[in-house]
């Protein structure tokens, strides 16, 4: 007989607990202020106990990171523009104008409020994955494109500290930014 790794299965209950409880917060979230939402109002709302919510997130901040992050995931493949440069300028004014938007920043907040730095690091893995795409076609094409670091450094971090600390970019600012790391990335290859 076959051993069981260890660790929940995929689609199992854990899993569908999972599924329960991020739907309970998001409907919460849609009829009531974020302040009013508590872990046993999300447990009744989910049809579970309390305790299987801070057994699995143990405090709120953590659901609501774990939900932020969820929703944060990429639902589609980046947009194919026939060039590596429209590909990442169409994606990086998608982003931009998604993370600045109401919803946007509140799941930015949750995800930075959370203990640690998983979440955090899940929501740039999903971004270096759309890069990474837009990298790949762009290969295949027979194009240059700058490094994956060079695009989150150079697009994504002045996107997010704009919108975390000042005003969000617009659709020509973003574009300068692209412009600038393939300006860049010419100059050292």
């Amino acid at each position: 007989m076959a051993e069981r790794e260890a660790g929940p299965r995929p689609g199992g209950r854990s899993a569908r607990v999972q599924a329960s409880v991020h739907r309970a917060v998001r409907a919460l979230l849609a009829r009531m202020d974020r302040a009013e939402v508590t872990i046993p109002l999300v447990a009744a709302e989910a049809g579970v106990t309390p305790s299987t919510i801070y057994r699995r997130w143990g405090e709120l901040n953590e659901l609501l990171a774990d939900v932020a992050v969820e929703r944060l995931r990429p639902d589609m493949v980046p947009v194919e523009t026939g060039s590596g440069r429209g590909d990442l300028l169409a994606w990086a004014e998608q982003y931009a104008e998604e993370m600045s938007s109401g919803l946007g920043r509140e799941m930015i907040r949750d995800v930075l409020a959370a203990e640690g730095a998983a979440g955090p690091r899940r929501c740039c893995c999903y971004a270096r994955q759309q890069i990474a795409v837009i990298a790949d076609r762009a290969a295949t094409r027979g194009e240059a494109f700058p490094d994956l670091d060079a695009v989150l450094d150079g697009v994504i971090a002045p996107i997010l500290f704009r919108i975390l600390f000042d005003e969000a970019l617009g659709g020509e600012r973003v574009g300068v930014l692209v412009e600038g790391v393939f300006a860049g990335f010419g100059r050292r290859a």
